[in-house]
């Protein structure tokens, strides 16, 4: 059993042919029996949601004997569940979502699907992280994120995080990162900005435009800060959003 390999579950939120998945699957290549499950398109901004109104598609895409390539219709924790009940019959030993193709940090991370495929992970105990470079170039060069994510596979494969518990990392996209912080995620919010444009048939459509409003933007414990900074930010981050700090609050609230 010394000697068998890890198995490693790959999906993403912006799609089976984005740079970042592929990027990721070639750093980590040596390091386990690779399964990639990754939505037929992007599918940004899906967080975890599940695909209920309608039957899904799963196409196997190819598969060299050591990486197998799968397709789907559904959003990122659809490729997680599928992939757990139709492919792997089991659960990996490690799920890493990413590379996507820009930052998740701050409130990001509630509508991210890239973090949504790893809280997935982490709701069935399985070690899980989401990668994220944070740059919006057009074609950019995901080098940078490769020792960080090695470091992090060897990490979890080795060390698994607490029951529901998951990492959301963040990588400056900078040639000369100055380290990693340990951080928690800066409190903000988007500004609900539409851009309104006409049609050619006179209606009104809509495109979202909203920018990141960073309320605390001199802590320097955050991972906007980290990034913003060149550190690597990696936030430990739990699908149990309980507010215990404000029980006390909440119980004045209800005179309890």
């Amino acid at each position: 059993m010394k000697d068998k390999q890890p198995l490693i579950l790959v999906t993403n939120d912006d799609g089976i042919d984005a740079g970042g998945i592929h990027a990721l699957v070639e750093m980590i290549s040596d390091m386990g029996r690779i399964v990639v499950v990754a939505p037929d398109g992007p599918r940004s901004g899906q967080s975890c949601a599940l695909t209920v109104s309608r039957p899904l598609r799963l196409t196997p895409v190819a598969d060299d004997g050591h990486v197998a390539y799968y397709k789907t219709d559904g959003t990122p924790v659809d490729c997680v569940k599928l992939a757990i009940n139709e492919i792997l019959g089991g659960h990996p030993d490690l799920i890493l979502s990413g590379i996507n193709h820009g930052s998740n940090t701050a409130i990001s991370t509630i509508y991210s699907g890239t973090m949504g495929a790893a809280y997935e992970g982490s709701v069935i105990g399985v070690p899980s992280a989401g990668f994220s470079l944070c740059t919006h170039d057009v074609s950019p060069d995901f080098g940078c994120c490769r020792e960080m994510v090695r470091r992090t596979t060897n990490a979890l494969l080795e060390k698994p995080l607490p029951y529901s518990v998951c990492l959301n990392i963040n990588i400056p996209y900078e040639c000369d990162i100055k380290g990693v912080r340990i951080c928690r995620q800066a409190l903000g919010y988007w500004t609900e900005e539409y851009e309104k444009r006409i049609d050619p048939r006179g209606q009104s459509y809509y495109w979202v435009t909203g920018r990141f409003v960073n309320t605390e933007p001199d802590a320097d414990d955050t991972d906007s800060w980290a990034v913003a900074n060149g550190y690597v930010a990696v936030v430990p981050t739990s699908c149990d959003r309980t507010a215990v700090d404000a029980f006390p609050a909440v119980k004045r609230l209800f005179s309890l």
